[in-house]
C-alpha cells in the first residue's frame, strides 16, 4: 500500500484497502410485481444469534473513554506521532503537516447485523431502457463479510460522521448514513469495552492518543441503534425482502420443532417397548 498525499485543509485525504473477501450466497427469484429486486446474503438467519450470557457480562457499553479529551499541544502531537510510527511494523505511519494538522490510517471493521443496499449492476439492452422509462428502480441488498474491515488515510480534521459516508461510498452503500455508527472498541482487565463515537470527534486523534495496539483501541461500524428497529427507514424493497426472509426463517424453525418432538416421541416408544411392568 503506498501512503495517500496529506490531507488539505478542506478537503480530507482517503484511501481504503480490502481487509477481507468478498460475501457468497444466493439470490431470490423475482417477484412478479416487477420490482427486479435481488437479493444476497450469506447468513443463516434473519434475527442475529443471541450471544452467551457471560459473553455479554463482559462487555460494557457507552464506557467513558479519555483518550479524546486530552489537550495537545503542536509539541505533543509532534511528540505522539514519533512515538507512534516507533511502534508500527508496517508503513502505515503518520504525518506531520506545516498547518498542525496530521495524517494517518484507521482500520475500521464492520459489524452489520442487516443487509445493505447498492446499485445494481448496470446492463444495457432494451430490458433496461424499458426499466428506467417505467421509473421502476433495481436495488441489489447483501450482507457484509462478518469479517470484513478497510483501511482508510485520513486527516486528524476528518470526523467520525465524514469517515462512516467514505466507508458507504467505498462500498457503493446507498443507504442512509444516518442509519450507521461509528464505534470504539477496547479491552482492558480482561473486558470488552465499546463507546459510540460522536459525529463530530476525530477518530484519527483517538488513533493517535490511544497508540496502534488494536487491542487497545479498535473502530467498529455497527447499525445506529437507539432500541427497536425502525422499520419506516426502510425501504419497500428491502422490507419485503425482510418479509421473505422472516417466513423463510418462520418455516425452517417449525420443521426443527415438529422433528425434536418426532424424535422424543420415538424415544419413550421405544423406552416402553423396551421396559417390563411391574
Amino acid at each position: 500500500m503506498t501512503n495517500a498525499a496529506s490531507s488539505s485543509e478542506k478537503t480530507p485525504s482517503f484511501e481504503m484497502t480490502w481487509g477481507s473477501s468478498t460475501s457468497s450466497g444466493y439470490c431470490s427469484e423475482e417477484e412478479p410485481d416487477s420490482e427486479f429486486e435481488q437479493y444476497f446474503t450469506a447468513r443463516t438467519s434473519f434475527f442475529p444469534k443471541t450471544r452467551k450470557a457471560n459473553v455479554n457480562a463482559d462487555v460494557k457499553k457507552d464506557e467513558q473513554i479519555e483518550w479524546g479529551k486530552q489537550e495537545l499541544t503542536t509539541v505533543d502531537i509532534q511528540q505522539k506521532v514519533k512515538e507512534y510510527n516507533a511502534q508500527i511494523n508496517s508503513n502505515l505511519f503518520m504525518n506531520m503537516n506545516k498547518d498542525g494538522s496530521y495524517t494517518g490510517f484507521i482500520k475500521v471493521q464492520f459489524k452489520l447485523a442487516r443487509p445493505v443496499s447498492v446499485p445494481p449492476p448496470k446492463k444495457g439492452g432494451q430490458d433496461a431502457g424499458r426499466r428506467k422509462a417505467s421509473g421502476v428502480k433495481r436495488r441489489t441488498s447483501f450482507y457484509l463479510p462478518k469479517d470484513a474491515s478497510k483501511h482508510l488515510h485520513i486527516s486528524s480534521r476528518t470526523s467520525a460522521r465524514e469517515v462512516i459516508e467514505v466507508l458507504l461510498k467505498k462500498f457503493t452503500v446507498v443507504d442512509n448514513p444516518g442509519k450507521f455508527a461509528l464505534f470504539e472498541r477496547s479491552e482492558r482487565h480482561d473486558q470488552v469495552y465499546v463507546r459510540k463515537v460522536s459525529d463530530d470527534e476525530s477518530p484519527l486523534r483517538l488513533r493517535l492518543c490511544s497508540g496502534p495496539n488494536e487491542k487497545v483501541l479498535s473502530f467498529v461500524l455497527k447499525e445506529n441503534e437507539t432500541g427497536e428497529v425502525n422499520w419506516h427507514a426502510f425501504s419497500m424493497p428491502e422490507l419485503k425482502n425482510f418479509q421473505r426472509m422472516l417466513q423463510r426463517e418462520e418455516e425452517e424453525h417449525v420443521k426443527q420443532i415438529v422433528r425434536r418432538y418426532a424424535l422424543a416421541r420415538t424415544k419413550m416408544q421405544e423406552a416402553l417397548a423396551g421396559s417390563t411392568p411391574g
